[in-house]
């Protein structure tokens, strides 16, 4: 059973789409209708739910403004606006649809048979994953001797010449005869990506996305990055 919650300013306009999502109840269940985003923000990721339909143009904050503020969140996003000017916007955020008042029930019933497949592949993909690193220690060897790091610690790994330099979260700082192409395998699991030529992270210390480009990401310990334009897709999908 899906897990759903509504966010939209208007009463009226939140109560339509829950009588429409009912017709799928076998399927989908709405755990929480909210007509206030900034009431919201606290609220919507204790549900634990599979996907937000969310309004775009609300006081206070928008329907972006809302997602930025909530920072990283595992749920799907299904936009319902009365406007199309946001279809880029939302594309850009990896969205499953992005639905039009007054919500068609055909373009509806589309958008959750389209929910259905991305969540059945994030199971999927869970499933299947490799389990070629088990383990969470990486040794990692110096001029002084070989450090056994947890990758948990690990924020990013940046090239240096033909080094690379860990930084951890312990605010250690580690560098390493070895070039940032040898540690992709190593560092090869969900939480890590490559975002430019010269920065692997750790995707569980990203606090923040600017737009951009390509973006630019900051991390818990201040660090800005920029991210290659040609990652920003995957990135978001990743984070989102």
């Amino acid at each position: 059973m899906l897990k759903a919650a509504i966010l939209d300013d208007e009463v009226r306009g939140s109560k339509l789409l829950e009588q429409k999502l009912n017709i799928f109840e076998e399927e989908l269940q709405v755990v929480g209708v909210f007509n206030n985003p900034v009431k919201a923000l606290d609220a919507i990721c204790e549900l634990n739910i599979d996907v937000l339909f969310l309004d775009v143009e609300m006081p206070e904050m928008n329907g972006f403004q809302f997602l930025e503020k909530l920072g990283t969140f595992t749920f799907d996003i299904i936009f319902t606006t009365a406007y199309d000017s946001y279809t880029l916007e939302a594309l850009r955020l990896s969205a499953v649809d992005y639905l039009l008042k007054p919500v068609d029930n055909d373009e509806l019933q589309t958008a959750i048979t389209r929910l259905r497949k991305r969540v059945s592949e994030k199971s999927t993909f869970k499933a299947n994953k490799p389990q070629k690193n088990v383990s969470t220690r990486l040794p990692l060897p110096t001029a002084e001797g070989v450090y056994i790091v947890d990758k948990n610690n690990i924020i990013r790994v940046e090239a240096m010449s033909n080094y690379s330099v860990f930084m951890l979260s312990d605010n250690k700082k580690i560098v390493v005869s070895k070039t940032l192409k040898e540690y992709e395998a190593s560092l090869d699991d969900e939480r890590f990506m490559r975002i430019n030529r010269s920065v692997i992270i750790n995707l569980d210390f990203v606090i923040k996305y600017r737009k951009g480009d390509g973006g630019t990401l900051e991390l818990s310990d201040g660090t800005e990055i920029e991210v290659s334009p040609q990652k920003k897709d995957i990135l978001l999908q990743r984070l989102f």
